[in-house]
């Protein structure tokens, strides 16, 4: 790559954000065979098909988040994953878990792993909050309250021993305050017969 090219690709790559996905670089005029070039150049890495973060972005231990996030914009971190990022559980999840609004279409991403659960619309956006995966870049993801309320609702997928682990760190976390945010979620989920005596057992 000669020095002119090189400050080409590099203004229009100084455009885009930390992490971009191909769409967003073709609009900065950067086509598939400059992308191949930054790659081989060091410049950029191909986090998943498709989506590229710049080489000298701010480090984070987040990246496979970034990747599944930008792929699929419309969905929310859940499940193990936000579980874990709420430091709720000790497990680092093998796979990214995401939730998308049910009758919507699902994602197929293979790589980061990436297992899709599908939500009602109704509720889909309760307790959503965003999450800094790295400096200056947020993704969504279902707040402590949701996660734990859905870790009980899915113990027989996630396990019962991880469910519980998560609503005892919660409680021990938020205190008696925290009980009346896990009821309104679950209430709101139709969950309450599943919470209300797990949180009386672990509260007694």
């Amino acid at each position: 790559m000669n020095a002119a090219e090189d400050s080409r690709l590099g203004r229009r790559l100084a455009s885009l954000s930390p992490t971009f996905t191909t769409a967003q670089a073709r609009q900065a005029l950067l086509s598939p065979r400059d992308l191949a070039s930054l790659v081989a150049e060091g410049e950029i890495d191909e986090l998943s098909r498709g989506v590229y973060r710049q080489a000298d972005a701010p480090e984070t231990a987040h990246t496979d988040l970034l990747a599944v996030c930008t792929r699929a914009p419309r969905a929310v971190v859940c499940g193990e994953s936000a579980l874990a990022l709420h430091e709720l559980i000790d497990d680092i999840p093998a796979a990214v878990h995401i939730a998308v609004p049910r009758g919507s279409r699902r994602p197929t991403i293979s790589y980061p792993p990436t297992v899709v659960a599908q939500y009602t619309a109704k509720t889909f956006g309760l307790g959503v909050e965003r999450f800094e995966a790295a400096p200056g870049e947020t993704i969504p993801l279902y707040n402590a309250a949701r996660s734990t309320v859905d870790a009980m609702r899915h113990r027989g997928r996630i396990g019962e021993t991880l469910a519980l682990s998560a609503l005892g760190r919660y409680l021990r976390r938020n205190g008696r305050g925290g009980v009346s945010e896990l009821q309104h979620i679950a209430r709101e989920l139709g969950a309450l017969s599943v919470i209300r005596p797990a949180v009386e057992a672990v509260l007694a």
